[in-house]
């Protein structure tokens, strides 16, 4: 992994702990349908210290209200496209001292199913996509969300593995970006598993319960 990936992760994970507090959202109840989560929601669904067993937080979930500065950086494409008709964007960052690994969970949180349909290919074709590195190729995560991609190719100099994954799951779109400092760091395996543990999370929340999905260890 790079030096510039870590300080891509770290840097968005610290402006959104810096942030203010923002409004909230109104949501509908579970009932397996998507819903529009609100911020509280958005937060709980990102993994925390419990949800990663072997993993050490590098930064807390928060979740912002999107504004100016945050679809710059959820969306950073021209007229910052894939942003329309987002409430909420969330982050949390962890790091694994055995497999010298980090990941970034990211999450935008959209007003409707709809909008969160059309910003899929916006933001997976015009950015996050390109994440993985030099040579990513696509790999298969199983049938998690709604709609999903993964990429895994090498973000540093020397060969080091890095991977992305986007999913859409009702209402939101989230995204894992793993990366370490040495080969063999991470593997496809284990970025599906981290993949599968933020959708299972967004589909708790969005249908009325607490997020609980974890790793097995």
């Amino acid at each position: 992994m790079t030096m510039r990936n870590y300080r891509w992760s770290v840097a968005i994970a610290a402006a959104l702990l810096l942030a203010g507090c923002g409004g909230g959202a109104e949501s509908d109840s579970g009932n397996g349908k998507a819903v529009a989560l609100t911020k509280e929601q958005v937060r709980q669904t990102l993994p925390d210290g419990e949800a990663m067993t072997g993993w050490k937080e590098s930064a807390q979930p928060t979740a912002v209200e999107m504004d100016k500065l945050y679809r710059s950086q959820a969306c950073p494409i021209k007229g910052n496209a894939g942003c329309e008709n987002s409430r909420f964007y969330g982050a949390s960052t962890f790091r694994h001292d055995d497999t010298a690994a980090t990941v970034t969970f990211l999450i935008i949180a959209y007003d409707s199913e709809q909008a969160a349909r059309e910003a899929y290919d916006v933001l997976w074709d015009g950015y996050y996509g390109k994440r993985a590195g030099q040579r990513a190729k696509t790999f298969g995560i199983g049938p998690i969300g709604d709609e999903r991609d993964a990429r895994f190719g090498s973000s540093g100099f020397g060969g080091e593995p890095g991977a992305v994954t986007q999913t859409r799951v009702g209402t939101t779109l989230l995204w894992t970006e793993a990366a370490s400092s040495k080969k063999g760091g991470i593997d496809e395996d284990g970025v599906r598993d981290l993949a599968t543990v933020l959708a299972e999370r967004a589909r708790q929340a969005q249908n009325g319960d607490a997020p609980s999905a974890a790793l097995d260890g």
